[in-house]
């Protein structure tokens, strides 16, 4: 079991990371996004640097037959040892809803919205009294019996509603 929180972009990324080329049809782009459920995708080159990103909102602002015609080439990215703060900030200070993950400047992970809110989900649970606790990091001390944060272990969530 996990006994600690998640605190930076590999803790929460999703890898492998669904990307597309620049020269990828933007009909192949919109079977891609339909078929993975999933709302954007990164654009790469040939060595796996993020040139772009197309989002739903592109596909349906942006007219264009090719990825490189219709992506946002300004896109905000994130290393694997920034910390899940300093992403949730990007993501609400720059009103976007992923950023992709590099490693030596190569895609290798996204993280979204979805990842952060996620983690408000986190449980902590205390060790001397089983009280559950919800937060990104534990409580200083259980509001039940008092015992140090250091008693606290992370309870894995079982996925789903």
């Amino acid at each position: 079991m996990e006994t600690h929180a998640p605190v930076t972009a590999r803790d929460i990324m999703t890898t492998p990371v669904i990307s597309v080329a620049a020269e990828a049809l933007v009909e192949d782009v919109v079977q891609m996004l339909g078929k993975h459920r999933i709302s954007a995708v990164p654009v790469v080159d040939n060595e796996q640097h993020v040139v772009g990103l197309v989002s739903e909102y592109d596909l349906l602002a942006t007219p264009g037959v090719t990825a490189a015609q219709v992506m946002t080439s300004s896109v905000i990215s994130v290393t694997t040892e920034t910390a899940i703060s300093d992403i949730r900030q990007l993501l609400v200070n720059q009103w976007i809803a992923r950023v992709p993950v590099l490693e030596n400047g190569r895609l290798v992970g996204i993280v979204s919205r979805a990842d952060i809110v996620a983690l408000l989900a986190t449980e902590w649970v205390c060790g001397a009294c089983g009280e559950p606790v919800r937060g990104e990091h534990p409580p200083k001390a259980c509001p039940k019996c008092g015992a140090d944060s250091e008693r606290f272990v992370l309870h894995e969530q079982p996925p789903g509603p």
